[in-house]
């Protein structure tokens, strides 16, 4: 397997115009037959997934993966982002030094998380990109439906405080095994930071727009979502499956899972659904 890492700057128009984003890609020795474009979640990094790069590897599939804006070795605040628009630019950029043998490949979108949202957002306009895509637990709906008046807050917080904490995540709910859980919390790249109202309230706008405009995506779409997450609502992927446009969509749901399903202890089995759908998509 070959690893390279390297960094990207964010150039106007981006509102992250100057920060420095890093990456990092595994590829086989051989010419890759396809390429996942790889979106994480909040407050983790592309570092995480290393397994799931070696997987993906052992299938012939090269992997491209940046840290966020404000994520892992990346620059930028910690739990904060000026516009929900800085992680496109990120991706757009990251896209930029894919080489061209590897663009002319089939490229699979694949977001976890927060990642998730971002990728399916990032599809409304972006679909000719990829020629697949997979969402891992997406946020797109949360657990417990706000309020108009949450919604107003959320909003009046953003103007006038963006950068406080408003929300923790519950570490517990990333995994069932408890070693990935104490390796998350011992993680140098994890910060720990609360999400910011600025980030909050870009979240749940993306969460309506994406819901709105799900109709726009018709690429094929592979949905995986654990039964047991506490983090990001099962729902929101079975919304999703009933509003895209695809013509070739799926949607699995793991009894039992919790949030991070390529880091449970079933994760082969995850990694091996998610690689057989693709492998039967770019045949």
């Amino acid at each position: 397997m070959k690893h390279q890492e390297g960094a990207l700057k964010l150039v106007a128009p981006s509102v992250g115009a100057g920060t420095v984003l890093y990456f990092q890609s595994w590829s086989p020795q051989d010419a890759p037959k396809a390429v996942i474009f790889l979106v994480h979640g909040y407050d983790e990094h592309s570092g995480r997934y290393e397994y799931f790069a070696q997987h993906c590897v052992n299938h012939g599939m090269a992997v491209y993966a940046l840290d966020h804006w404000g994520h892992g070795k990346s620059e930028g605040k910690r739990g904060f982002i000026p516009a929900f628009s800085v992680y496109y630019d990120g991706l757009d950029a990251l896209i930029e030094e894919i080489p061209d043998e590897h663009m002319a490949l089939p490229i699979i979108l694949v977001g976890h998380s927060l990642g998730g949202l971002i990728a399916a957002t990032y599809l409304l306009e972006n679909q000719e990109y990829f020629a697949a895509a997979v969402l891992s637990g997406p946020a797109i709906k949360t657990t417990e439906e706000p309020s108009s008046f949450m919604k107003w807050m959320s909003r009046f917080l953003s103007n006038v405080a963006p950068a406080m904490g408003v929300l923790a995540l519950d570490a517990k709910g990333v995994s069932r095994d408890p070693e990935v859980v104490a390796d998350y919390l011992a993680d140098p790249l994890v910060s720990g930071s609360k999400i910011s109202a600025r980030l909050a309230a870009e979240m749940m706008v993306n969460m309506e727009l994406v819901q709105r405009y799900a109709a726009k995506i018709t690429l094929p779409i592979l949905l995986l979502h654990g039964e047991k997450d506490v983090l990001t609502a099962p729902e929101g992927s079975m919304l999703l499956y009933e509003r895209i446009g695809s013509h070739e969509k799926m949607l699995k749901i793991y009894p039992e899972l919790f949030h991070e399903i390529f880091n449970e202890p079933e994760k082969d089995i995850v990694l091996a659904d998610m690689t057989e759908w693709i492998e039967r998509i770019i045949k």
